[in-house]
């Protein structure tokens, strides 16, 4: 699949940064459960979030071939005092400049270790890009607040997850997701209110050397339809099947079996 731009990956954490501070900022408790993360608290959340971004820009910035453990990290787990908004909010002001400015200077072809066969400085762009684009949909429904994100960040977002599951379904021994080898069996998702120029629809096929996947329109043993924000949503296992404005068509069980068992960490 074609990627976005590196930049455009830069511009959309810096982005997701903001918002995701704008969350802790709102007067939300921060130390609310998160419904889809329910080990963790609204802070929990932000503090692991800032922490991933910390540890990729140290990798990134010290062009790491190696991975680095957290304790080498300089404030990883954020700042020190719990339950302060207006720190972890500077914490996590300071982390997004570091790390959107690490990438930036790298551009995508940097070579730095990765975990998915990718070892360059644009996996680490893209990925966060998605993973705190994910995470704070988990934030809004932690704080009881409204989520949107661009069209071509979720549809890019649905196209890594297939590309992640692909391969740790072939590299990962005993990774749950070899369990969706078998035959035959396919399943479509179908954003409904994309526009047709961005081909927001996805055709997976469980088959019995692995799973493979294609944008497209087709016939599957199960679907998945409504709004893109929804499908993505979903599929990252952050809104039920059930949720307002989602249909599933034809075996749900297939779907909930695949649900269960993509997963990369």
């Amino acid at each position: 699949m074609t990627l976005l731009a590196h930049e455009r990956y830069c511009d959309e954490i810096a982005h997701q940064v903001e918002q995701l501070r704008s969350v802790v900022t709102s007067g939300a408790d921060l130390s609310a459960t998160v419904p889809t993360c329910p080990d963790w608290s609204l802070e929990d959340l932000v503090r692991h979030m800032g922490g991933a971004l910390r540890w990729v820009d140290a990798l990134v910035r010290g062009r790491a071939q190696e991975n680095i453990p957290e304790e080498r990290i300089t404030l990883a787990g954020g700042p020190g005092q719990r339950g302060d908004a207006g720190a972890l909010d500077a914490w996590l002001a300071e982390t997004g400049e570091l790390v959107v400015g690490a990438l930036r200077e790298a551009g995508p072809d940097t070579k730095v270790w990765t975990w998915a066969g990718v070892p360059n400085s644009g996996f680490w762009a893209r990925r966060m890009a998605h993973e705190i684009t994910v995470h704070r949909a988990d934030a809004t429904l932690a704080a009881g607040l409204p989520y949107e994100v661009a069209p071509e960040i979720a549809a890019d977002a649905v196209d890594e997850w297939l590309e992640i599951v692909e391969w740790a379904q072939r590299n990962i021994p005993h990774d749950a997701a070899k369990e969706l080898r078998g035959p035959g069996r396919s399943i479509h998702l179908h954003a409904t209110d994309a526009a047709p120029a961005l081909n927001a629809e996805w055709l997976i096929e469980l088959g019995e050397d692995g799973v493979t996947w294609r944008r497209g329109h087709e016939k599957a043993t199960v679907a998945l339809r409504g709004p893109l924000t929804s499908v993505l949503l979903a599929f990252y296992r952050r809104l039920p099947l059930d949720a307002p404005g989602l249909e599933v068509l034809g075996e749900r069980e297939l779907l909930e079996f695949w649900l269960e068992r993509a997963t990369f960490g």
